[in-house]
C-alpha cells in the first residue's frame, strides 16, 4: 500500500475549512451556502459511495410539500405551528431549487399532483372539512388561493379503480432525482468545491482547534485522516454510525418501474394513505414506491434492497388501483435509505467541538434541502 504523495497531501488532502460528510442533496446545498457565504472557504465533500449513497438519487422524483391527508395528520401529531413551519420550509426549498436552476437541467415537469382517497378511508372526513383551512394556511404561504382543489371528476379518465376521492393541487412538480444531483455537483465544483467518493467517514475527533476525521478510501480501504477547521455531517440516516444517540430511524422506500406503457391514461405526481403510496407517470411509463407500512419492522433498515412483501405490495396495488386491465411489466426496482425520527423536523444543529449536522429530512429532502442547508451555513459562519 503506497503512501499519500507530497504533492496529494498538498493538494487533494490539504488541511480543509470544511468538510462535508455525504454528497446528496443537502451535502450539496450546504455547500452551495456555505460558499455564497464565503467563496474563499476551502470545503471538501467526502461520499462514500461512487455516486450519492442513500436516498438522493433513489427517491421517486418529486417535487411537493405535503399532501392534504399528509398535512392533517401532522397537524395533529406534531401542532399546527410546527406543521405549517415545515411546509413553508418545504415550499421556499421547491422556490430555491427553481431559482438555481432551469426547469430542462433538472426535468421539472409542472404535472400538478393530487392524493387519492379510497372508500373505506378513514382519513377521508377529516381531509374534506379540513380542506378550507388548509387552503387559508397555504395561501398565506404560496400566495396561490385554493390550491387543494376537489378533483373526482378526474378518476375515471385517469382510469383508476378503488378510489372515490381525488383532490388536486397545481404546484406539485416531478423532477429528476439524478439530473438534480448532477447540476448540484456541477454548480457547487465550479465554484470549487471539491468532491472526494469512495470516502467512508470512520470517526472524528478534536485536532487542536478543529477536527481530524478519519476515513477508510477507495476499495483497498487505504487509511487517510483530514484536518479541518469544521466538520458538517449530511450523512441523513446513516448519521446513527457516528452519532449513535442521534433520533434517527433509518427507513427503506422501495420502487419500481414499468415498461412504456401505451396510452398511459394519468400524468401527474400522486400520493395515497398519508403518502405511504406514491406514484407518477414518467413519460409513459409508470413508477411507484412506498408501501413499507405492509412491514414496518424490516423496513426500518440500512439495507439497500428490495424485498419480495414490499414489492408484491406494490404490484398488487398496481393491480387492484393503477392499471387493473392492462398489462404491464416491471423494468427497475430499487430501494434508497431515509431517515426519519420521534419528530419530522429536520435535525439543523451543532453537536459541539466544531462538529455539526444537517440530517432527518423524512423523505422529503428534494423540499427540504435547499433551506435545510441555508441554515446551517448561517450556523456555521456564526
Amino acid at each position: 500500500m503506497s503512501a499519500i504523495s507530497f504533492w496529494e497531501k498538498d493538494s487533494f488532502f490539504a488541511p480543509q475549512d470544511i468538510i462535508i460528510a455525504g454528497s446528496g442533496i443537502v451535502g450539496l446545498w450546504s455547500a452551495f451556502h456555505l460558499k455564497l457565504i464565503n467563496p474563499q472557504y476551502k470545503i471538501t465533500i467526502l461520499e462514500r459511495g461512487i455516486i450519492p449513497t442513500g436516498a438522493s438519487t433513489r427517491n421517486a422524483g418529486f417535487a411537493c410539500f405535503g399532501s392534504p391527508g399528509e398535512l392533517v395528520a401532522d397537524a395533529a401529531t406534531m401542532g399546527e405551528d410546527a406543521m405549517w413551519q415545515l411546509v413553508e420550509m418545504r415550499y421556499k426549498g421547491l422556490q430555491q431549487l427553481r431559482k438555481n436552476f432551469t426547469d430542462y437541467a433538472i426535468d421539472y415537469d409542472a404535472c400538478g399532483g393530487y392524493e387519492c382517497f379510497s372508500a373505506d378511508s378513514t382519513d377521508w372526513k377529516e381531509v374534506a372539512e379540513k380542506l378550507d383551512w388548509l387552503n387559508t394556511g397555504l395561501q398565506k404561504i404560496t400566495g396561490e388561493e385554493n390550491l387543494f382543489k376537489l378533483a373526482d371528476d378526474k378518476l375515471h379518465a385517469f382510469g383508476f379503480k378503488g378510489f372515490t376521492h381525488l383532490v388536486q393541487n397545481k404546484l406539485e412538480a416531478g423532477i429528476h432525482s439524478g439530473k438534480t444531483v448532477q447540476a448540484l455537483l456541477q454548480k457547487i465544483q465550479g465554484m470549487g468545491v471539491q468532491v472526494l467518493t469512495n470516502m467512508t467517514v470512520l470517526s472524528y475527533e478534536n485536532h487542536h482547534q478543529g477536527v481530524r476525521v478519519n476515513i477508510s478510501a477507495g476499495i483497498d480501504g487505504r487509511q487517510i485522516s483530514f484536518t479541518t477547521n469544521q466538520l458538517l455531517l449530511c450523512t441523513n440516516a446513516f448519521t446513527k454510525q457516528l452519532l449513535p444517540e442521534t433520533d434517527i430511524i433509518p427507513n427503506r422506500g422501495q420502487v419500481l418501474v414499468t415498461a412504456p406503457i401505451e396510452q398511459l391514461p394519468f400524468k401527474g405526481t400522486f400520493h395515497f394513505d398519508q403518502g405511504y403510496y406514491y406514484f407518477r407517470n414518467v413519460g409513459n411509463r409508470l413508477l411507484l414506491g412506498g408501501a413499507r407500512n405492509k412491514d414496518f419492522e424490516n423496513e426500518h433498515t440500512l439495507e439497500m434492497q428490495t424485498t419480495p412483501v414490499i414489492q408484491a405490495a406494490l404490484e398488487s396495488f398496481i393491480q387492484q388501483h393503477l392499471l387493473p386491465d392492462t398489462t404491464y411489466a416491471v423494468t427497475d426496482s430499487w430501494s434508497g435509505i431515509m431517515a426519519m425520527g420521534r419528530e419530522k423536523s429536520p435535525l439543523i444543529q451543532s453537536i459541539g467541538n466544531n462538529v455539526f449536522c444537517c440530517v432527518r429530512m423524512s423523505g422529503m429532502g428534494i423540499a427540504l434541502a435547499p433551506e435545510a442547508a441555508q441554515k446551517i451555513a448561517v450556523l456555521m459562519n456564526g
